[in-house]
């Protein structure tokens, strides 16, 4: 035991590395990313701190190497759901009443693994499963997910700092803040190795227990940080795994009594559909359950006429084709003048000439492959339709026999309702209208209500009354805006994330706000001196 009001180590911003040739660096990495590539993991699910290998297996492969098999992956059912609910069931109440500074020690000393001995085996896994390069790697798996760790445990800090004033005579005032009453289900996307470990662990930070399940194809990444978070004392039933899809273990979820919130990353479909459920079951539950979504994006990049056509083409080329495009935040609709087109698309058919796509164990490449064959199916799909109705700036193909390779394309379309910049595609296609300069006010209206998203996009501008007009004209459209830089790369501690509309509850994940999604808040008031009778004044006598 003992007795304190902790500070916490001050949080800043961990660094990325370089990687470049020659460095020790890049040698440790590459000897890594050869060692997890001649290895097959077996990934089970965990209940209660024990490992349980189903049998039922799904293969996670490279999506630059499809036949390549990286691990297997032990699904669950029914049996392990019953087990994890009742096992973040028997686990909460030790672990709500840890003193906040030892679970906070937890994720310190997990962001601390990270930036050493832990670093490569996790941004391997990343680059192999999730064909992420590695400076994708580098920027998710390693600096956001370590920032996500010691940012939070600052912003709980301040949190609980945050006390009613105490000026009223004879009592005292005092919030507790309480994990909520019951499990929280986090489910996790595959493309960020950051989001997926912070949907479990930010609601575990302030004292819930949780059921997790990630998406199967970053089950490595997401496997060695649960292992690497056991290895710093993380104790059996905080977090539990369950693998399987979520059609088949989602509806297992939603229907127990249990259920307090929901930490979601995915499309806005699966979304909708688990909102659904749980309003049905909504008599069911012990408590009303928290909903945090990050969903969809459609997200867009407008330019003014004043714009500089050079940072315009590289916010385009970077916004919309790193990591295959495959970011909730990248921009996948554009808007450009028709005095700038003509530079703008020069730059960008340069550029996207220039960019190697290949196996990311080249680091020359600066693009890969996307997730799976689905998401190749449904690109190809797509290209198909666009060389037939569309301008191809550049790109228009795809490749799968070795890995799932569709070209970064960029697409100009004469019909501003065209599909191609109301649907999400979530993969290298970005569509571009080319408006008139004088109908810019116009333009503004079309990019806030063309597709029903409202997760981030970018104003580029040198003229400042147009970047005002665009920031009102587009306040909802977007919850993180980017003014001359391309709508992605959002950093904890400095652009909170999340946005509203179709593309989620805008909970801003690496802010105090997502934090309190996870708490339920209790006012405490002590009266020193209580009133021994049951007269108030105005009850005397004249």
């Amino acid at each position: 035991m003992y007795a304190s009001i902790a500070n916490v180590p001050p949080p800043v911003n961990e660094p990325v590395r370089a990687y470049l040739p020659g460095g020790s660096e890049r040698a440790t990495l590459e000897a890594e990313l050869a060692s997890q590539a001649g290895t097959v993991v077996e990934i089970p699910c965990v209940v209660g701190g024990k490992r349980i290998y189903t049998g039922r297996v799904r293969e996670v492969t490279m999506p630059c190497e499809h036949g390549h098999i990286l691990a297997r992956v032990h699904l669950g059912g029914p049996a392990e759901v019953e087990g994890a609910v009742a096992a973040a069931e028997s686990a909460r109440h030790d672990w709500a009443m840890l003193p906040w500074e030892a679970r906070a020690a937890i994720f310190l000393r997990a962001a601390d693994q990270l930036t050493g001995p832990w670093r490569d085996r996790v941004n391997a896994s990343t680059m192999l499963g999730q064909a992420k390069t590695v400076h994708q790697a580098e920027i998710d798996a390693a600096c956001e997910l370590i920032d996500f760790w010691r940012f939070n445990v600052a912003y709980y800090r301040q949190m609980m700092a945050e006390q009613p004033p105490a000026h009223t005579p004879g009592t005292w005032n005092r919030t507790d803040l309480r994990p909520l009453d019951g499990f929280v289900l986090a489910v996790s996307p595959f493309n960020f190795t950051s989001i997926a470990l912070n949907l479990p662990t930010a609601p575990a930070l302030v004292g819930n227990t949780v059921l997790w399940k990630p998406a199967t194809t970053s089950a490595l990444s997401c496997w060695y940080l649960f292992d690497m978070l056991e290895s710093v004392g993380l104790p059996p039933g905080v977090i539990n795994i369950v693998n399987g899809d979520g059609g088949d273990v989602g509806p297992l979820m939603y229907a127990r009594p249990e259920l307090g919130g929901v930490h979601f990353t995915g499309s806005t479909g699966v979304f909708q559909s688990m909102w659904h459920d749980i309003g049905t079951n909504i008599a069911r539950y012990r408590a009303y359950p928290r909903i945090v979504g990050e969903t969809g994006g459609k997200d867009f990049i407008v330019a003014h006429p004043s714009a500089e056509a050079r940072s315009l083409a590289v916010a385009i080329v970077r916004g919309s084709f790193e990591y295959q495009g495959q970011k909730c935040s990248a921009s996948s609709r554009v808007y450009v003048p028709r005095s700038l087109w003509p530079a703008v698309r020069a730059a960008c058919a340069e550029m996207m000439a220039e960019m190697k796509q290949g196996d990311v164990r080249d680091f020359s490449n600066f693009v890969a492959a996307v997730i799976d064959q689905r998401a190749f199916r449904k690109h190809h799909s797509w290209l198909e339709r666009l060389r037939a109705e569309t301008e191809i700036v550049s790109g228009g193909h795809a490749h799968g026999e070795t890995g799932w390779y569709v070209q970064p394309t960029l697409a100009r379309v004469d019909d501003p309702h065209h599909d191609l910049l109301s649907t999400e595609l979530f993969g290298p296609i970005a569509g571009v209208f080319v408006y008139e300069d004088a109908d810019w006010a116009q333009t503004l209206r079309l990019v806030d209500t063309t597709s029903p998203y409202a997760l981030t996009g970018a104003v580029f501008s040198n003229d400042r009354y147009a970047v005002e007009e665009a920031l009102g004209v587009l306040r909802h459209a977007a919850g993180n805006v980017y003014i001359n830089d391309k709508p992605t790369g959002a950093v904890v501690g400095q652009q909170p994330f999340g946005g509203g509309r179709s593309s989620g509850t805008n909970d801003k994940a690496g802010a105090p706000a997502n934090l309190m999604r996870w708490v339920s808040p209790r006012s405490i008031k002590e009266t020193f001196s209580p009133p021994t009778d049951w007269r108030y004044p105005f009850l005397g006598a004249r």
